[in-house]
Formats: C-alpha cells, sequence, structure tokens
C-alpha cells in the first residue's frame, strides 16, 4: 500500500510545469493510501499543462498502451496525431518504443511516479536536444492503475523551452 512518503519526489531539477502537474496529482489523491483515478482530475484545475500533456489506456494481458488524449503541443512534437492509436502502433519506426514501454510497465507494477530528462527517443519533430517526461499513475478504483498521466518539456539544443 502507497503512502505519501512513497511520492516524496526530489522535483529541483525539474521544469516549473512538470512540478506543477506533480503537485497537482498529489492534491487529488482521494486517501494517502490510494491513487487517484481519471475522475479526480479536472483539466481545468491545471489548464497552462494541458499542451503538453498525454493520457495512455493500460491494457493487460498483454500489456499495450492506447493514446486517449495528446495535448497540441504533444502532437506538433510527435508530427501527427496519435489519439487512439496504440503506443507500438504509434511509433513503429522508434526502437525507443520499447523501452519507453518497459518504463511504463515497471509505472504500472509499482505505482510509482517516473521522471525522466534525456534526449528525445519518440519526438522527434522540430530543434529538439532535451525531452523531460513524468509519468504519473492513475486508478479508477484507487488501486489497480488503469492509465497513465503524462507530461512533456521540450528543450531546444540551447536549452531554452521549445514548450
Amino acid at each position: 500500500m502507497q503512502t505519501d512518503s512513497d511520492f516524496d519526489l526530489d522535483t529541483a531539477k525539474w521544469h516549473p510545469r512538470t512540478t506543477r502537474l506533480y503537485h497537482y496529482w498529489r492534491s487529488i489523491r482521494p486517501r494517502p493510501s490510494l491513487l487517484p483515478g481519471r475522475q479526480h482530475f479536472d483539466p481545468i484545475e491545471v489548464p497552462e499543462l494541458l499542451p503538453g500533456m498525454w493520457l495512455l489506456d493500460v491494457a493487460r494481458n498483454p500489456f499495450r498502451l492506447r493514446y486517449r488524449l495528446c495535448g497540441t503541443g504533444v502532437v506538433g512534437a510527435i508530427g501527427r496525431e496519435v489519439t487512439g492509436m496504440w503506443l507500438d502502433e504509434a511509433h513503429r519506426q522508434a526502437p525507443a518504443a520499447t523501452d519507453c514501454a518497459a518504463r511504463c510497465r515497471r509505472l504500472v507494477e509499482d505505482g510509482t511516479p517516473s521522471w525522466r530528462k534525456a534526449p528525445p527517443r519518440l519526438w522527434t519533430q522540430g530543434d529538439v536536444g532535451m525531452v523531460e517526461t513524468l509519468l504519473l499513475p492513475l486508478a479508477r478504483d484507487g488501486r489497480t492503475i488503469d492509465m497513465l498521466c503524462a507530461h512533456g518539456v521540450l528543450y531546444h539544443p540551447d536549452g531554452s523551452v521549445a514548450f
């Protein structure tokens, strides 16, 4: 069972938008021992984050992820609309799609948020040198993760924010 201390992540190196989503996610948890579900998430509370957000539905047996929703910035970074597509189909040409799915599977198995800042592996459009991503678990029943809420910040090679 998860508690608040399980989610005390060091956000010092995070972009302020990433930190904002993380703190919002923590604030909507129904109880310290439960994860929030999609029903707890209100986009009106975080409108400034929506362009960089995406939601992934979690399917089990076999494990797969489907884009439920993609913000406009994400669509631009990917280079096309992927809402409704399976992650492995949307990124067939990206060898890192398997790594991304493995990262998501670990999150689904242990329920711990995942932050990463590294060169882009799936988002290839434009002048992007680094991508910061935060993956957060959502669980309709508070325990069984059925969706991932994610946010991305893209950085130009000079370190300035692309979006």
